[in-house]
């Protein structure tokens, strides 16, 4: 207990500031229903989601303190609390269940109706929260010093940094509208094509880049290594395998084709052989790299799960103390068990008891590990796929062994495995917010109850986003790969109806094991190998720009400053091509994305088209540098 005493927070717990307002909890909601939207599109495009805290701490801090003239440090951060939960629900929600929309495409079963979608995301979020908040005084106060909290601590510094005055939300506004207008421009208009392709004579394989704002962001925001590694994986998957499948199986028809490969090859190029065989290699070596990563951290996970049910014992409301209050404890049992009973009553949730049972005890197991977890490593190397992949796999053949199989069985297993994947979600993220909470002198009650609400804004959205990006353009499609959602649908169907073209999966599998032999990461070479090359040479792309900023010859503190406005702008074109994304959805969905579609009156050789892409794609980068590199050249 000595640290707690020890360590004085920015706000003292005698002092009583503004922390949940009618201005904190509009905004925050605001935020959890724009990023949870712009993150779902994100994900479902490209696998992978970003972190909304940072960019929600900095808009929090431009209204509240630049434009309401207000200093009042813990609003601004109740808004990020609220607002970060969003994108965590998010994240876990479309790793999942579009795998439900799927089938319904297939007619296995019905589509599911939102309020299925709402209830999982809702249960989901509650119980992360729940499980985390008897561990806050056993992880963030007990091991102040110990474990860093990586994201909750950079956000907690943001945060003081603008309460100082030196950080404002013009950048994030400014990638939001500018990132808006080249999507507009690109998949609204069409006045470029979206991607640049080229192909050599006699070679099978494919090259080239996407142009997308928010494709390019997500490689400065993961950095060079992390884009390297999933641009291999584009590299082996298209211009060895796919080559390698027409070179050797020309005539073949090997399942799950139809054809013979030389004739799909020959009607659909090189992106008919991914989608017939590739995504099977990528979907393998995803899996793979899930279950690695997870037995990796093994060690790490059980000694985090002992060292947090250990400091269980000082985990209650301590006095009077602000900082130190908790939401009451047998409101925490009671909520869990209410949620557990939901689970396997409510009829729109196709879960059974035994379900129910799963989804408590290995969501509390899980949460705890992730709990402690982002607090070693950051919340970008939580392995929460591998713990969603184990509990599919395990919930799957528990579920067939006592008897409930079928449609009935898949659908359980989706639905235990979106709570728990949600559950590990929300868990890390509340754990960075109270951790920057904790910096700052927030009262950790009125934080707790900020996750709630942002967990229920988005838990009534994210139904919504999922039927309107599915009636769009449909899951599993060119526009949205939902690639999460096509392994747990493959591994769910490989255990119950044994329908899966194994020798391609356990390609992917070895091909997993002898990446991680030499030593590179392997979830983001497999997520390289699955996605599309076109899409991975664009997150190159940003990878590189931030690989220039990093070697950068400047004063560290120089360097820091504009690397840091780069991540903030990247933040807002993510955001901003997520909202338009969800607009051209709205659009398609009506019937009016022809009205605004352009392309036909150009009507340019492919030359022109791929020459106007690519100039628009370097305005992409260029805005980048004017408001990172070029923006401190003009004040420093």
């Amino acid at each position: 207990m000595n640290e707690q005493k020890e360590f004085k927070p920015y706000i003292p717990a005698d002092k009583v500031t503004p922390e949940i307002t009618v201005t904190s909890i509009v905004m925050g909601i605001i935020l959890a229903v724009v990023f949870g939207a712009a993150n779902a599109y994100l994900g479902l495009r490209v696998g992978m989601t970003i972190s909304a805290s940072i960019p929600a701490a900095v808009i929090a801090m431009g209204v509240i303190r630049r434009i309401m003239r207000k200093k009042s440090i813990l609003e601004s951060n109740l808004v990020q609390t609220i607002g970060s939960a969003g994108e965590s629900l998010a994240a876990g929600a479309i790793f999942t269940l579009p795998a439900l929309f799927l089938w319904a495409g297939e007619g296995k079963m019905e589509t599911p109706g939102i309020l299925e979608i709402t209830l999982i995301a809702f249960i989901g979020g509650i119980l992360g929260v729940l499980f985390m908040v008897p561990l806050r005084n056993a992880l963030i106060v007990r091991e102040h010093g110990i474990l860093p909290y990586p994201e909750g601590t950079a956000c907690a510094e943001v945060l003081l940094a603008g309460e100082e005055g030196g950080a404002n939300a013009s950048t994030v506004f400014a990638g939001m509208g500018i990132a808006a207008i080249f999507k507009f421009i690109i998949d609204g208009l069409k006045l470029v094509p979206s991607e640049v392709s080229f192909r050599v004579k006699g070679y099978a394989g494919e090259i080239g880049t996407q142009i997308y704002p928010a494709v390019m962001s997500v490689g400065y925001i993961c950095g060079p290594r992390i884009s390297s590694y999933m641009f291999a994986g584009g590299i082996v998957s298209w211009l060895v395998l796919i080559p390698a499948i027409v070179l050797f199986g020309a005539d073949l028809t090997l399942y799950p084709g139809t054809e013979p490969i030389g004739q799909i090859f020959a009607e659909g190029g090189a992106g008919a052989i991914w989608g017939s065989y590739i995504r099977y290699i990528g979907a393998g070596a995803l899996a793979a790299g899930g279950i690695i990563s997870l037995v990796k951290s093994l060690p790490l996970i059980i000694r985090t799960f002992r060292d947090a049910m250990k400091g269980l014992t000082g985990a209650r409301s301590e006095g009077g103390s602000r900082t130190s209050q908790d939401l009451n404890m047998k409101l925490i049992i009671i909520g869990i068990a209410v949620l557990t009973l939901l689970i396997w009553l409510v009829p729109v949730i196709p879960v059974t008891l035994m379900g129910a049972i799963i989804v408590v005890i290995f969501g509390f197991f899980f949460a705890t590990v992730s709990s402690r977890m982002v607090g070693l490593v950051g919340s970008s190397n939580n392995p929460v796929s591998g713990m969603a992949i184990a509990t599919l796999l395990i919930a799957t053949i528990i579920l067939k062994m006592t008897g409930d199989s079928g449609i009935h069985g898949m659908q359980g297993a989706i639905a235990i495995g979106s709570i728990i994947c949600i559950v590990a979600a929300i868990a890390g993220d509340t754990s960075q917010d109270l951790k920057t909470g904790y910096l700052l002198g927030a009262t950790p009650k009125k934080q707790q109850i900020g996750e709630f609400i942002g967990v229920i804004s988005a838990a009534f959205a994210i139904g919504g986003v999922l039927y309107l990006l599915n009636a769009a353009w449909g899951f599993g499609s060119e526009e949205l790969g939902a690639p999460q959602a096509m392994l747990m649908k493959m591994i769910i169907e490989g255990v119950m109806e044994n329908n899966l073209p194994w020798a391609l999966v356990f390609m992917g599998v070895f091909l997993a094991v002898a990446v991680e032999v030499v030593g590179i990461p392997v979830l983001p070479f497999a997520i390289g190998v699955y996605l599309p090359v076109q899409l991975n040479a664009c997150i190159m792309a940003g990878g590189l720009v931030r690989l220039a900023f990093d070697r950068m010859k400047r004063e560290e503190k120089e360097k820091e400053t504009i690397v840091s406005d780069g991540l903030l702008y990247c933040s807002g074109m993510i955001a901003g091509e997520g909202l338009v994304g969800i607009l051209l959805a709205l659009l398609a969905v009506f019937g009016l994305d022809k009205a605004i579609d352009l392309s036909g009156m150009l009507n340019l050789p492919a030359a022109f088209s791929n020459i106007g892409s690519l100039v628009v794609f370097g305005l992409v980068i260029l805005t980048l540098l004017k408001f990172s590199l070029w923006k401190k050249r003009k004040t420093v």
